[in-house]
């Protein structure tokens, strides 16, 4: 168990766990070796200053032109560990559909509404999703990737988020409170432009890694994510008998995830200094269980 106050690395940031207290964070870039809720997460910080694959593309300078969007609003990359291909190809089909979207001042952008439905006959295959803390396959499995990273990109241009849902266990590419989940019919992704103009959404995939942008006509105040980790709970270990395991053995099948509670807020700089607090609401995550596997149990010796 950890003390209070105690600073500790989770998920690639610095969190100060202190209950009832608001906790700062800062990036940073290694990767936790103790598994924390969201393992193996680790943000790109180190990539902000990098060209986008899509800066010398015809057909995105054509569209910043035409819409005098050529200021970069905010951008984000996430890397997948992992993926599997028909998750990898749900998020790249996603991505060159959603490239070019142009969303005018005033204007709400719905993910389901612009990429939706995620089924067969709209092109997308089978991936991995969340169904309370278990991981199985269905149509689509992927597109939340993208909706993770809208909500980043969106919080980022001081946005209104009109619509938002947070996975059911934590993710391995965002913190927690930074994730977004769609279900075509239920659960969708919406924010508003609330800048003077119109902008423009680009997005692509580079090997399993994912970017997005926004581009309008003028920088948005400095935006910084905050969030106090309310409430961790640790993972329980599941044990099944496996025949075909040798006698005496185990084998870790899922490792186990914590699940934990975050309260998020975006502090907004304006122009003039002052910092203004937005609620951007709590997220639960629930524990997934550790599940290992055992051989038989040995014969005694006959001695």
């Amino acid at each position: 168990m950890r003390k209070p106050n105690e600073l500790f690395l989770y998920l690639g940031v610095i969190l100060l766990i202190a209950a009832g207290q608001t906790l700062g964070i800062s990036a940073l870039p290694a990767v936790p070796d103790d598994r924390e809720p969201g393992m193996g997460y680790r943000e790109e910080q180190d990539r902000a200053q990098e060209p986008l694959p899509w800066e010398g593309d015809p057909h995105f300078v054509a569209a910043v032109t035409e819409n005098g969007a050529r200021v970069l609003m905010a951008r984000y990359s996430a890397v997948f560990p992992g993926p599997t291909p028909g998750e990898l190809y749900n998020v790249g089909l996603a991505a060159q559909r959603l490239a070019g979207t142009v969303v005018r001042a005033g204007e709400v952008f719905s993910q389901n509404s612009l990429l939706g439905p995620y089924t067969g006959e709209k092109g997308y295959q089978e991936g991995p999703i969340f169904k309370g803390n278990q991981v199985v396959n269905s149509t689509g499995g992927g597109v939340c990737k993208v909706a993770s990273l809208l909500y980043n990109v969106a919080v980022l241009c001081n946005f209104t988020v009109l619509e938002r849902h947070n996975h059911s266990m934590t993710v391995p590419y965002v913190p927690p409170g930074q994730d977004a989940t769609v279900f075509y019919g239920s659960k969708d992704f919406c924010f508003r432009n609330d800048s003077s103009g119109p902008v423009v959404i680009w997005a692509e995939t580079v090997d399993n890694t994912l970017h997005i942008a926004a581009y309008g006509q003028e920088k948005p105040p400095e935006v910084t994510w905050r969030h106090e980790v309310v409430k961790q709970v640790d993972y329980w270990t599941v044990y099944r008998t496996n025949p075909d395991l040798a006698p005496g053995t185990e084998e870790v099948i899922i490792p186990g995830q914590k699940g934990c509670q975050v309260r998020s807020t975006a502090l907004v700089k304006g122009k003039d200094g002052r910092v203004e607090e937005k609620d951007l609401g709590e997220s639960w995550y629930n524990v997934q269980p550790q599940v290992i596997e055992r051989g038989p149990e040995p014969n005694p010796g006959t001695g």
